[in-house]
């Protein structure tokens, strides 16, 4: 039986050893889907997802993953890739989604004032955001909105570090959609630090503007593989109510 989402959180472990029970593709396909569903910033969806099921290409990784045992007994592995360097193309498919979803006929005032909003959105904030040229127009529009910034609230990460920073996040949000996931169905996972991100890079044929957010094992996991009871700071130390 499936678990719920609070039984899935408590359930799932960063799991180092995995036994050698196989399991299923199909299965871990759905909670990559789930993962697809993480709310993204601009709805870009900046990220990709290879799921490795290939023998000598999860050997290969494993290697990269410096041969730990959280990529040595892993039976699949998930590489979350951030894409900051497709937003023009994410951009365009928003627009034409919206294009679609507004293309009817006698438009109430408010939907017409909702697609102009938008549209305007991916095809003139969004490129003011992302544009770059070798990090000189994020500090121009870097300082140009901190002097706005002292009138009015405004957006200030617009630096390429910022946007990076961005990518990531999302591409986060989607690797955690995709472990709670996996823990639902009983099936564990371990997001790992420890890589050399270039050559995965490299082994799965990234182009140079793709990052490496985590790599993910994924398996059943080994009692052995549980290092030890969960530790947690308490939570008041980190719980603010204001």
């Amino acid at each position: 039986m499936e678990k719920t989402v609070t039984e899935a959180i408590a359930y799932r472990r960063s799991t180092r050893i995995y036994t050698d029970q196989e399991i299923d593709t199909e299965k871990v396909k759905q909670c990559l889907y789930n993962a697809s569903l993480a709310p993204t910033s601009s709805n870009l969806q900046l990220w990709e997802f290879y799921h490795i099921t290939d023998t000598e290409i999860l050997k290969q990784l494993s290697k990269a993953c410096l041969d730990q045992n959280a990529a040595k007994t892993a039976k699949q592995l998930l590489v979350v890739v951030a894409r900051k360097d497709l937003w023009r193309q994410r951009a365009k498919a928003n627009i034409e989604f919206l294009g679609k979803v507004y293309n009817k006929p006698n438009l109430s005032e408010r939907d017409l004032k909702r697609k102009k909003m938008a549209t305007n959105y991916y095809k003139k904030l969004i490129p003011t955001v992302y544009t770059d040229f070798l990090g000189i127009l994020g500090y121009l529009k870097y300082f140009t909105f901190q002097i706005v910034g002292l009138f009015r609230p405004i957006y200030r990460q617009v630096r390429a570090s910022d946007m990076r920073v961005v990518a990531h996040k999302s591409a986060g949000l989607a690797a955690e959609n995709f472990m709670v996931s996996m823990a639902a169905i009983g099936y564990d996972t371990c997001p790992m630090e420890g890589s050399d991100t270039l050559r995965v890079k490299r082994i799965l044929n990234l182009p140079r503007g793709a990052e490496i957010n985590m790599v993910i094992s994924c398996g059943i996991r080994n009692e052995k593989g549980i290092y030890g009871p969960r530790f947690r700071v308490p939570f008041e130390e980190v719980y603010k109510r204001i």
